[in-house]
């Protein structure tokens, strides 16, 4: 018999599984994984936030030199939780302060491979975007669906998806909102490769050590002249990467890099972020 003492018994609590699981498999690779596949790694607040703290770290953690983005097998990420935005006035979407959240992961600069299986879009798509290769499985979906809903991109999609495909494929996937897959998706210029779902994860994961095992100062360097040079007329563009190339040889990798080459030998990088 169950003794009762008319108190009321508190209800048992669970502590709500993670919304992103961090990984390393690889030394100086660190993976962020998407996990609520249960709703499609739908972005709410809480894992957007996540996302955010996740690449300021990465960033800042001198460890990490390359990241892979994954989500799971049926879905990287299927967009926006709507259950978020049904109600939602413009007063609390600008509070929410959403570009800030966007601008820690496109701010990072270590090399960032998304690994695109299943869904990627509306916001998904969006933050394929933020990455600087994206590998696509054969079953992969893209698309900004956005406006099926009566809504537009928050996330990048005008700004982004038109400088990858250019202002006439960018408007179709827009104004329509229609899905499409890896291969076209290759042939317009959205991602880097196409590979089996199954070897996804296994091709980001080697590009990723391949790249955690080069020259990380330069690949920064030619990170951020890539990026500042897209928003820049051509031939302010081409100043500053003739700036950055000069800045290049005040690192010890170039020196090394050059004997390397001549000496039919691999190179063995400094690892060094400061110039010398």
């Amino acid at each position: 018999m169950t003794e009762t003492t008319g108190f009321p018994v508190p209800a048992k609590t669970s502590t709500p599984p993670p919304v992103l699981l961090i990984e390393q498999p690889h030394p100086g690779v660190r993976v962020i994984r998407l996990n609520r596949p249960e709703v499609l790694n739908a972005l709410n607040l809480r894992l957007r936030h996540a996302l955010a703290e996740a690449f300021i770290q990465a960033d800042a953690d001198d460890d990490v030199r390359a990241v892979v983005l994954a989500g799971s097998p049926r879905a990287f990420c299927a967009g926006a939780d709507l259950n978020e935005y049904r109600t939602a006035t413009p007063a609390e979407i600008v509070k929410r302060g959403m570009g800030r959240l966007w601008d820690a992961i496109a701010q990072c600069r270590k090399p960032v491979i998304a690994a695109v299986r299943g869904h990627a879009l509306g916001g998904g798509c969006e933050l394929a975007l933020h990455a600087d290769l994206i590998i696509a499985g054969t079953g992969a979906r893209f698309g900004q669906p956005e406006v099926r809903i009566g809504l537009m991109p928050g996330g990048g999609a005008t700004q982004r998806l038109t400088r990858a495909v250019g202002k006439f494929q960018a408007m179709r996937l827009l104004l329509l909102g229609e899905p499409i897959g890896a291969d076209e998706a290759l042939r317009l210029g959205l991602v880097s490769e196409v590979v089996d779902d199954t070897q996804v994860e296994p091709r980001a994961l080697a590009l990723a050590a391949r790249l955690a095992n080069g020259p990380s100062a330069v690949q920064t360097l030619i990170k951020e002249t890539v990026i500042a040079g897209m928003n820049l007329p051509l031939q302010q563009g081409l100043e500053l990467e003739r700036r950055a190339f000069a800045l290049a040889f005040a690192w010890p990798d170039r020196s090394e890099g050059i004997a390397a080459r001549l000496e039919r030998r691999e190179p063995c990088w400094s690892r060094q972020d400061k110039p010398t």
